[in-house]
């Protein structure tokens, strides 16, 4: 760990002194309107690009204010208010669509539907349940900005509590920008024991020299997120629950399984990204060669403690004084060459390593069996980019494959896209990815003697071959399909028996078939907003479990109001709802869903009423949440013995600063 700090600072010490020589910096140049990364959106007026967009500097337009992501893909700060800004106006701050949410803000949600793709090289950590709103890699934004800009978030929570996303970035020169951004958030729930508090500190920095040729983006995150948990409702109160019993309508007089644990996630980053162009491209038909480095060090642990034992976990070792406590440390670095022609395109090849640490402080014997107490590797692995454009087709590809170290894992990922007109988008993709199950299902040790396991040598890789298609068209509609066929697959399940859950992996293939509709009708000032996924699983074993339609629909009014537009206004009702189907269970020990197949849920409507209005840049949210509650009966979940939420009044806004 020394030795990884070390490299760290050294390289973060060197990318300062690059910085400490720029004197002078030059103006950047204006990005080109074709630019393939840049995404442009209207601003709060409904401004196009320098089109009177002055925000209060006479030298600042909206599209100036940009926001760039770890692939350096640059969108456009956007102030408008749509429906998919409702959409995004909660904890997560994404479109939450087959996600349903548990009883108190900053629980988990459990997955209405599973994501197969992806280009992970190594296995993932446990307490998947806590990563919701745990911020990767991928999920932090850097800026550049003309002007300081701040933006608050701001919600209501549940009982005692508040949630406030702060955010201000600032560029010091017109080369070097950084930004701090806190996410915090507290609730105490209308259940007993079910208090969570969460925090997100992100810091990042944006550096781009005089002549463009070196480029450094680098971020410090740190992140706890706590849970309180009570195993949900006891077996005999669910009918009290689900009876609609007036006496039991106040949440805390449920007795819940028990009132005495917590697991907490906690999780520090340091990250750095940079690259240096050794032959600059001066126009689109020269060819440029650059070099990029990556350098990642993450700690994490995942923490349960309770103080007494529990028979809903089964045995124990201990009688009090429960704890279970699992670390990861992951050191990562990456060297790519990348090469640039008009004609072959934009090709990169690299090479990565990777050194893994992860397990426990202690060595478990059961049963006269010793459980290990960790995992330790070093992985190098290689991978490779592609990227070119023939006019309005377009062609995407990346692979990697672990060459050394006990993971044998390797991804392969294409896509095609061709745009028929302005309005239509066709793409098709194929994707491959052979991955170890994650951490906690190959290794656990706990005081509870049913969660102690060591899969390691008997696991197979879990792989899944992927065939999609989409048709994109804001005129027409946006469809989509995708097929899945997934070997070895792993998961947690329970005994129906013993209940008892432990990780099971599957010899026989699974194969999900997934067909999304979007589409939004509009007629004078009212629109129908439609999203319909309909899912097929074909799983004898039914260990993949989920439902069969996810619909939301929204209808909605929108409108300006009084002299220059000064206030807009949108209102109207969501409609929720999926098919009744086995609902994964949810295990508060491991933070982790569990596939079960004794209890069907769902099959019930969920209606929320909101009014948004926005004056200026200050967005302003109020919604009814689930106000059908008490009419169409008690027979909501998010999970077995866990209550989905009541009718509820909540109040939020969005408000941008500009300096």
């Amino acid at each position: 760990m020394i030795r990884h700090t070390c490299i760290f600072l050294f390289s973060v010490f060197l990318s300062t002194f690059v910085i400490a020589q720029e004197k002078n910096p030059k103006k950047l140049k204006s990005v080109v309107k074709n630019n393939k990364n840049l995404t442009l959106a209207s601003d709060s007026l409904g401004l196009k690009k320098n089109s009177k967009g002055k925000v209060s500097n006479k030298d600042a337009y909206i599209d100036q204010y940009k926001i760039i992501d770890s692939n350096n893909k640059i969108e456009v700060l956007d102030t408008s208010l749509t429906i998919q800004k409702e959409y995004k106006f909660n904890y997560l701050r994404k479109d939450n669509f087959g996600l349903i949410q548990f009883a108190n803000l900053g629980q988990t949600y459990n997955s209405l539907t599973r994501n197969f793709s992806t280009t992970n090289l190594l296995p993932q950590f446990g307490a998947r349940a806590r990563h919701f709103n745990y911020f990767e890699v991928e999920d932090i934004k850097y800026y550049e900005v003309p002007t300081p800009l701040t933006e608050l978030f701001y919600k209501t929570a549940f009982q005692q509590g508040q949630l406030l996303d702060a955010l201000f970035t600032v560029n010091t020169s017109k080369h070097f920008n950084f930004s701090i951004a806190y996410k915090g958030m507290r609730s105490l729930g209308n259940y007993q024991h079910t208090l969570t508090s969460t925090g997100n500190l992100r810091f990042t920095s944006n550096f781009k020299s005089k002549n463009g040729r070196y480029i450094a983006k680098t971020h410090i995150a740190t992140q706890d997120l706590m849970n309180q948990e009570n195993g949900g409702l006891t077996n005999d109160d669910l009918t009290n629950f689900t009876s609609g019993d007036q006496d039991f309508i106040d949440r805390s007089v449920f007795d819940p399984n028990f009132d005495d644990a917590e697991n907490i996630l906690v999780g520090k980053r340091f990250y750095l990204y940079q690259e240096y162009e050794l032959i600059p491209q001066k126009d689109s038909i020269n060819k440029s060669l650059s070099i990029k480095n990556i350098i990642n060090f993450e700690d994490k642990y995942f923490q349960f403690d309770q103080t007494n034992s529990s028979d809903f976990f089964g045995e124990s070792f201990n009688q009090s004084n429960i704890r279970d406590r699992v670390t990861l440390e992951n050191f990562e670095a990456k060297l790519l060459i990348n090469y640039k022609t008009s004609i072959l395109g934009d090709i990169s090849f690299g090479v990565g390593y990777n050194d893994i640490n992860y397990g426990y402080d202690k060595v478990t014997i059961l049963n006269d069996q010793q459980i290990p107490n960790r995992i330790k590797d070093q992985i190098i692995n290689i991978g490779g980019q592609y990227y070119n454009q023939f006019g309005d087709f377009s062609l995407n590809s990346e692979i990697g494959v672990n060459i050394s170290g006990q993971f044998d894992s390797n991804f392969f990922l294409a896509e095609a896209a061709y745009s028929i007109k302005d309005d239509i988008y066709i793409k098709g993709s194929v994707g491959y990815n052979s991955n170890s199950p994650n951490y906690n299902l190959l290794l656990n040790q706990s005081d509870y003697l049913n969660y102690n396991w060591n899969n390691i040598e008997s696991f197979n890789n879990q792989s899944s071959s992927t065939i999609g298609v989409e048709f994109n068209s804001k005129k027409l509609f946006n469809l989509s399909f995708e097929h899945v066929s997934i070997d070895n697959f792993s998961f947690l399940a329970i005994d129906d028996d013993t209940n008892i859950i432990r990780p099971e992996q599957l010899q026989q293939s699974i194969n999900l078939f997934k067909l999304r509709l979007d589409k939004e009708v509009k007629f004078g000032k009212f629109a129908l907003d439609n999203s319909i996924l309909y899912q097929k699983v074909n799983d004898d074993s039914q260990s993949l479990n989920s439902p069969e339609l996810v619909v939301r629909n929204t209808i909605y009014y929108s409108n300006h109001f009084f002299k220059k537009k000064a206030l807009f206004l949108q209102t109207g009702v969501t409609l929720n709802y999926f098919s009744e189907y086995y609902m994964d269970g949810y295990d508060p020990l491991l933070a982790e869903f569990y596939s079960q197949n004794q209890t069907k849920l769902g099959g019930f409507p969920r209606l929320d009423f909101f009014i948004n209005a926005k004056i200026r840049q200050t967005r302003i949210f109020l919604k009814a949440e689930h106000f059908n509650s008490s009419f169409t009966g008690y027979d909501y979940f998010s999970a077995p013995n866990n209550p989905y939420r009541d009718f509820t009044v909540r109040f939020g806004l969005v408000w941008n600063f500009f300096l």
